[in-house]
């Protein structure tokens, strides 16, 4: 069985993380997005990959060549032009001749989902789509089922009937290819897989298979953290760099090469700190923190539940709670970033002008490439800082500020 990973999109909703890092390459555990979806593709005994791609796609190739360092073969398309997701699965038509799996590139599924579904289908013998519920289903292609089969796809309902939802992975036949050649253009001039979905239903069945593992969809760039979360969940200890006798660890811990946990600091696992990194002394990471390469965290700075990327420092007296940190940003000593509202409410973000419910508690800045902070900077809750900003010393950031800004 041959895979195929959909990750052409441009990330728009995923800005500002996306306008220099095609979505992809967006680190999350340690590693760059794509890479688990691959992992968990070989976990299940998928070893013939092909990647959809679009958005900076020589980044992509570059990144995983042929796929011989990831322990499988990989083989791209790409996509020129956004016609809909019947068009993106259509363009395979000639590199497969039996079922395959196919799965959205933004999705987070376990090792064990993966293998469930490709299980399913082999006890099935059919198609196979992968649902999962949800507690707000009105974004999301709502399924009704029928004694293991779907009987109807409802796209985005107002009113949703029930909140099992499409997962965005499936195991289809090459008769979905005949389904899509039948498909029309929808009124937004795209072919949408779930008009092909059910022109295929009216020919043969389209089974269901309830994922049991945890799943996300991460659409938006706070999603991000949610997935670290998952992806970090079950992650063992271990340890490449050096470790100070007088660091106190509790809880699984990954550390890179060349990297260096100075003295006096303490570490509440699950955490990874990736190559070439120099953490403390009196430095505390918390749960669920993923730093990248070439970093700093220095002296009596805490991180929470935050993800801070490649070539990043956060030399001293900072606190970042529940964020996402682009790369090369800056942090002055004593910045400090807000991460829950004082009635403790949802933190409401604007996205594309709209102010956008979080679906979080807690929630930091959101803080694209190059971005540098004064001494005694302060960034509000939900703050999305775009690229290349500069927030002066003692300024207060809130709200949503361009890129290449000056607050001053």
């Amino acid at each position: 069985m041959k895979g195929y990973i959909l990750a052409a999109g441009e990330g728009v909703r995923m800005r500002p993380l996306t306008s220099n890092i095609p979505k992809p390459l967006l680190p999350v555990a340690g590693r760059p997005f794509l890479e688990h979806n691959i992992e968990s593709l070989k976990e299940a005994g998928i070893r013939d990959i092909i990647l959809l791609v679009g958005w900076k796609a020589p980044r992509v190739r570059e990144h995983f060549g042929d796929g011989k360092a990831f322990g499988v073969r990989i083989e791209y398309v790409e996509q020129k032009e956004r016609l809909g997701t019947a068009h993106a699965i259509g363009m395979i038509r000639d590199k497969v001749d039996s079922p395959f799996l196919c799965m959205y590139g933004d999705v987070v599924l376990t090792k064990e989902s993966v293998k469930g579904l490709v299980a399913h289908h082999h006890k099935v013998k059919g198609s196979v789509m992968a649902l999962t519920s949800v507690e707000d289903p009105r974004r999301y292609g709502v399924i009704k089922v029928e004694d293991g089969v779907v009987t109807d796809i409802v796209e985005k309902p107002e009113v949703p009937e029930g909140n099992l939802v499409n997962a965005g992975a499936y195991v289809l036949g090459p008769e979905v290819f005949d389904a899509i050649a039948e498909t029309k253009r929808s009124v937004r001039g795209e072919y949408e897989v779930t008009d092909s979905f059910k022109i295929l239903m009216a020919k043969s069945h389209l089974y269901t298979h309830r994922l049991t593992g945890e799943w996300i969809d991460v659409a938006r760039p706070w999603d991000l953290l949610e997935a670290n979360r998952i992806l970090m969940k079950d992650i063992g200890t271990r340890i490449e760099g050096e470790v100070s006798e007088r660091a106190t660890v509790v809880g699984p811990l990954q550390v890179g090469k060349g990297t260096h946990v100075k003295a006096g600091s303490y570490i509440e696992g699950p955490v990874i700190i990736g190559e070439e990194c120099e953490v403390g002394p009196n430095a505390y990471l918390r749960p669920s923190t993923s730093v990248g390469n070439h970093c700093k965290v220095g002296n009596a700075v805490e991180l929470k539940n935050s993800i801070l990327m490649d070539h990043s420092k956060v030399p001293h007296l900072s606190y970042v709670g529940d964020s996402v940190i682009g790369e090369r940003c800056n942090l002055g000593a004593g910045t400090k970033v807000a991460n829950l509202r004082l009635d403790e409410r949802e933190v409401m973000v604007v996205v594309d002008g709209v102010r956008t419910g979080s679906g979080r508690r807690k929630l930091g800045v959101i803080m694209g490439d190059d971005v540098k902070t004064g001494i005694n900077a302060t960034i509000d809750v939900g703050t999305v800082i775009g690229e290349g900003s500069f927030i002066g010393m003692g300024a207060i950031a809130r709200g949503v500020i361009a890129p290449r800004s000056r607050i001053l």
